[in-house]
């Protein structure tokens, strides 16, 4: 810096001058295309009408031309009572059809920490949002939860407020999350407030082009440095009939319910359901960041109709000039389009002004032998509303991508109001390639509001993906998962499993780092280790049938615990072999320059290079290695445990506390901060050639005995043998003279101990060491000793080293006397450090560590493991990390490596169902009537009449669990559902009166359709005590309506009985038990699984909500069950006693019979 000052200082004024007007001139280069910079599409994600949940899936829909549209479904309301062909007719609607998403009830709120009371509550266009949202960040490969505190901007179109209809019925049951769940606000708040962003944040309302507005602002954004990344997008849900009825009033609507873009018999729109959100960045982050570019925005505009003949009548005028200042904005010439996707509703009015305006700006610049292609999207799906402009925008992104033009639906006769002779276009009825040449896929977008907002934007294809220079790819992969809960993992698993084999054109290491970078990461984990794909698939199918699998780890965590402690323990001299750390040298960036490092400074001070010793290049066997030798064997060994401890850390691998075995110690010191990495070199390197200079024939033997014993034989030899290491209860080690080590060891087998001769050169940490004692002295006051930044537990004490351990004296001991491996592994334990890692060559610590330790308790992981591919240990160990929660650095992890974002599957949300009771009749057009129970939605009396009918309608949707009751693979209603109705229904026959259930029986199980509801009566016929009952069921036949049906005594064949027996009331009071008793009777544990898999030989399969138990025990005919309410369950308040909780008590029961028959 002070050299430029200078430099600048000897120039004359005037170079001066010229030198900051260069400065100024780049500032201005830089702002004048900030409005203009290129925007790079990189991530989708989308819901839309026909099951198109997915990029890929909406592709197939467009790519063979479907028709999504279908009648109104019931669960939104009864078409049959609102539709009437007469478009006079007060109130009613003259079309049966929209386009429609499913699960339209349903909600992950767990998943984001929504409450099952604020669910209910919350529009399902902001559930949606929220899921979508999430979806198109997984898509780009941006793992949500590195967004907190960043200036990402989120901008969503939203219009409609069809929820806050059915909310608002019953004014008494608003609650404090009514508005927050409600308001077009909190729609894209919420998005910002789950994700943890701080950058912009705008709910945006201009009718059908409310999401291209929002694409508008979210480009604008990034460009003027607002936002770094940006989410836009709409959302629209139809649950309500209130806006149909009011465009049936407007004649907006196609009868037939088809949008009919450009044709003859366009008579209107056909409204539907969708949500797409895209991920943006500008192309120059993009680029930077790697990221997978679907398409480019080069430019966008809005505008206003201004003042026309009608509030919704649309203006061509301003249709022109929002697409000539979106060209102009992205620098496109009007030739260089040759597609847009048109707004294109299908009216008779709309089409037409706007094949004029596009002919206004495109007609000069197309011919018939090269025209302007265009196309809607709405013959698809429909008009999607504030979600429309978005859905047309992936429409094209998607063309782009497979470069080829989807077919336009409902064309068969051009609109006679369209000049077709004097505009070269042309609307394809089939799938065609999109050919331009040399040139690159321009398009354009239009989305107009019926409110007179504008908008426009021109897309250009991704540029063609530059090769790169050959990059390093690993022969081992870790593919990592994880989820929220079990049944999601299990989910996850299961599309994982189909990707890989199905996704041929990706590879392993890409799907990996995509996993492993571009995901959340949650609580239940799941990593497997593998080479190929087919192999991980293999694995991952072990998993799901519960099998064992070598190098498979899963975990499942629980979200208050705290992250593990870790301990690097360092090896010491014993463990070193010829090519160690070879495939990490020349794979692993990091690795290579901490042993390039390490050899750099051994240079001065070995005869032979660092890397001649690790990896040298003549056959290994025709000569004695250097690397048995002590002077090359330590420093050799403190390279690559130091290069391991590099390694391990760049990972985000951080050691809470460290340690070292004998010469380990040392490495442990230098991680810890102690000494610099040139002073410790320097003082390993002497000090092993003061042992080399040492005579030899010394001996060290490992004796199988408690250090009581093993100091008692000892002791008449201590002057020329002693103990070298305590590492374990009963394994120690003995160090000196050849001669009295063979009489003790003579000793010792003769009373039946074990010993076991060890391979050294000299004899470490006994007498023979004194001789050098004072030259280590001299060599460790030779360097500055620092306080450790990490604690370090002593060789010596076996507990975390005090002040000495920056003394020489420390240092000299540590040559002389025993290593307390074991009081060290102990303390570890006991100061609750659960995860011990190995650095070193060999795991050699880590089997001694586990028998210093009462039961098998803590993590041990290797480093490398001679004859095991060095990758395939370290990502063994980084995969049981990960299940652990240790947080991995997984961009270093994959640095310098071959990788490239691609598509995964996306997270399996577990919804559930959430919605709003109210009191608003269907007659009011609400799909929602008044319920007294989930199990008993009503009560039907008549003076006409002596029973009692309590009447619910049982379907998979208002009570999901069933389907987790499956029988022959049916779904089949549990008798322990009717135990549950039964319950429910005494508590509103007995208010708080006791009563009791007595002899219930089941004559006949009830089967449901699933995509059916059925009609459930408990029929009560007073009697002296109480009441007889009955649960019968309703199957309506082709013929049949019903609505509320008394069933009587006359029932025609539909009905079926499925539970009769007593409800009484009761005086008895149930026996105290003492669980304490059964605790002690019931002693013998039984895996869970038993049960479920007994039940399962029996064709009966019960899914995650009926699997209540968390351990069980049984005795001499009795069983005792501890039970946890399953995660997926989320209303269980709700009910007295759940279903489920009662089918499993009696699942118990069964699992207690079981084992009396079978003892008979």
């Amino acid at each position: 810096m002070k050299t430029l000052s200078k430099n600048i200082e000897e120039l004359t004024p005037l170079q001066r001058a010229f030198l900051v007007i260069e400065e100024l001139q780049s500032k201005i280069d830089a702002l004048e295309k900030l409005p203009k910079e290129p925007i790079a599409i990189i991530g989708i994600g989308c819901r839309y009408p026909g099951g198109a949940s997915t990029p890929e899936t909406f592709w197939n829909l467009l790519q063979q031309g479907v028709d999504a549209i279908t009648e109104i479904p019931k669960d939104r309301w009864n078409i049959d009572d609102y539709y009437d062909p007469d478009p006079e007719t007060p109130g009613k609607i003259y079309t049966r059809y929209g386009g429609f998403i499913g699960q339209l009830q349903e909600f992950d709120s767990s998943f984001f920490g929504i409450s099952a009371k604020e669910a209910n509550y919350l529009d399902p266009q902001q559930r949606l949002l929220l899921e979508v949202v999430w979806e198109s960040l997984e898509n780009a490969a941006v793992n949500p939860q590195k967004l907190a505190k960043t200036q990402t901007g989120v901008f969503l179109g939203i219009g409609g407020s069809d929820y806050t209809q059915i909310a608002s019925c019953d004014l008494e049951k608003i609650n404090a999350y009514f508005a927050s769940g409600n308001t077009q606000s909190t729609a894209s708040g919420r998005v910002s407030y789950i994700l943890g962003t701080t950058g912009p944040n705008l709910a945006v309302d201009t009718a059908c082009s409310s999401s291209l507005v929002s694409f508008h602002l979210a480009c604008s954004s990034l460009r003027n440095q607002e936002s770094d990344l940006a989410l836009a997008g709409g959302v629209n849900r139809i649950i309500a009939p209130l806006i149909h009825i009011n465009h049936s009033r407007s004649r907006m609507l196609s009868a037939d319910g088809r949008c009919k873009t450009f044709d003859a018999s366009a008579d209107g729109f056909v409204r539907s359901e969708g949500c797409g959100i895209v991920v943006l960045k500008r192309l120059s982050d993009a680029v930077a960041d790697g990221d997978n570019i679907l398409a480019i925005v080069r430019g966008t505009a809005i505008n206003q109709d201004g003042h026309t003949s009608g509030l919704t009548v649309p203006n061509g005028l301003s249709q022109q000039a929002v697409i000539r200042k979106a060209l102009k904005n992205g620098g496109v010439e009007p030739a260089h389009v040759s597609y847009v996707e048109a707004h294109g509703t299908g009216t008779s009015l709309g089409d037409p002004i706007e094949v004029g305006a596009l002919a206004a700006v495109f007609g000069e610049t197309h011919s018939q032998e090269q025209p302007l292609i265009i196309g809607s999207l709405k013959t698809n799906i429909g008009h999607t509303e504030a979600a429309a402009g978005i859905a047309g925008l992936i429409k094209v992104v998607l063309q782009m991508q497979h470069k080829q033009i989807a077919p336009h639906l409902h064309f068969n006769l051009p609109s006679p109001y369209i000049n077709w002779s004097e505009f070269p276009a042309h609307v394809p009825t089939q799938v065609i390639p999109w050919q331009v040449g040399e040139k690159s896929r321009v398009a354009g977008v239009s989305s107009f509001g019926f409110s007179g907002t504008n908008a426009h934007v021109v897309l250009e294809e991704a540029p063609a993906e530059e090769k790169t220079e050959e990059i390093l790819e690993l022969p081992v992969q870790l593919l990592t998962l994880s989820a929220k809960t079990d049944s999601a993992l299990t989910e996850l698993v299961a599309r994982y499993i189909r990707h890989l084999e199905t996704h041929k054109e990706q590879t392993l290491a890409d799907i990996c780092y995509t996993a492993q970078t571009g995901r959340a990461h949650f609580h239940h984990c799941l990593a497997v280790v593998g080479t190929n794909k087919e192999e991980l698939a293999a694995k991952l199918q072990q998993y799901q049938a519960g099998k064992e699998t070598a190098f498979l780890y899963s975990q499942a965590n629980s979200p208050s615990s705290s992250t593990p402690k870790i301990a690097f323990l360092f090896t010491g001299q014993g463990s070193q072999y010829i090519n160690m750390g070879r495939k990490l040298y020349d794979q692993a960036p990091v690795f290579r320059e901490s042993i390039d490092r390490c050899s750099e400074i051994l240079n001065s001070q070995l005869e032979n290079p660092l890397l001649e010793i690790l990896y040298p290049q003549t056959n290994v066997d025709s000569k004695p290695s250097l690397l048995d030798q002590t002077v090359y064997t330590q420093p050799a060994l403190f390279a690559i445990e130091y290069a391991l401890a590099k390694l391990w850390q760049s990972w985000g691998i951080k050691p809470d506390v460290v340690m070292g075995h004998s010469l380990g110690e040392y490495v442990a010191a230098t991680v810890a901060g102690i000494w610099s990495l040139e002073a410790a070199l320097k003082l390993v390197t002497a000090r092993a050639k003061l042992i080399q200079k040492l005579p030899k024939g010394g001996e060290m033997v490992s004796v199988m005995a408690s250090i009581d014993k093993v100091i008692a034989t000892v002791n008449p030899h201590k002057e020329k043998v002693g103990i070298a290491a305590i590492n374990g209860p009963a394994s120690v080690v003995i160090s000196g003279s050849s001669l009295e080590v063979n009489q003790i060891v003579y000793k010792l087998e003769s009373q039946g101990i074990k010993t076991k001769k060890l391979i050294v050169s000299h004899a470490f940490h006994s007498p023979l060491m004194e001789p050098i004692l004072g030259d280590i002295e001299t060599l460790v006051n030779q360097v500055k000793i620092n306080q450790p930044q990490i604690p370090i537990i002593s060789n010596l004490t076996g507990t975390i080293a005090d002040n000495r351990i920056t003394s020489a004296k420390y240092w000299v001991d540590h040559t002389r006397q025993p290593v307390k491996f074991a009081s060290a592994i102990e303390n570890l334990h006991k100061s609750g450090y659960e995860i011990c890692l190995e650095i070193g060559p060999k795991p050699i610590l880590l089997g001694m560590a586990r028998q210093c330790l009462p039961e098998s308790r803590g993590v041990w992981l290797p480093s490398l493991r001679p004859g095991v591919d060095e990758w395939q240990s370290m990502l063994s160990s980084v995969g049981q990390l990960y299940v652990q929660e240790i947080k991995i650095d997984w961009l270093q992890l994959g640095n310098k490596l071959r990788k490239k974002k691609v598509v995964l599957p996306n997270y399996p949300f577990q919804r559930q169902r959430y919605w709003i009771s109210n009191t608003a009749k269907k007659d009011k057009g609400l799909n929602q009537e008044a319920k007294l129970h989930p199990l008993v939605h009503k009560k039907l009396q008549s003076p006409l009449c002596p029973q009692i009918f309590f009447e619910s309608c049982f379907s998979t949707s208002l009570l999901p669990f069933l389907l987790d009751h499956r029988i022959y693979q049916e779904v089949v209603v549990p008798g322990a559902c009717h135990i549950s109705t039964l319950l429910t229904t005494a508590s509103f026959l007995f208010s708080n009166q006791q009563c009791k259930l007595e002899d219930i029986f089941f004559p006949q199980a009830l089967a449901l359709n699933e995509k059916a509801e059925r009609t459930l009566q408990v029929v009560l016929t007073p009697e002296k005590m109480g009441y007889s009952l009955e649960v019968i069921s309703f199957e309506p036949s082709l013929n049949d309506q019903i609505d509320s049906n008394f069933a009587g005594s006359e029932r025609n064949d539909n009905w079926s009985i499925h539970a009769q027996g007593k409800i009484l009331p009761s005086t008895e009071i149930s026996p105290s038990t003492s669980l304490e008793k059964f605790q002690t009777c019931c002693t013998q544990p039984i895996d869970n699984k038993q049960i479920y898999e007994a039940l399962a030989q029996r064709k009966i399969e019960l899914g995650n909500t009926f699997r209540w138990f968390k351990q069980i025990w049984k005795g001499e005919g009795e069983i005792l069950g501890l039970l946890q309410v399953p995660e997926v369950l989320q209303d269980v308040q709700e009910y007295q006693l759940h279903p489920t909780l009662i089918d499993s008590i009696f699942q118990l029961l069964g699992g207690a019979i079981d084992d009396l028959i079978d003892r008979l």
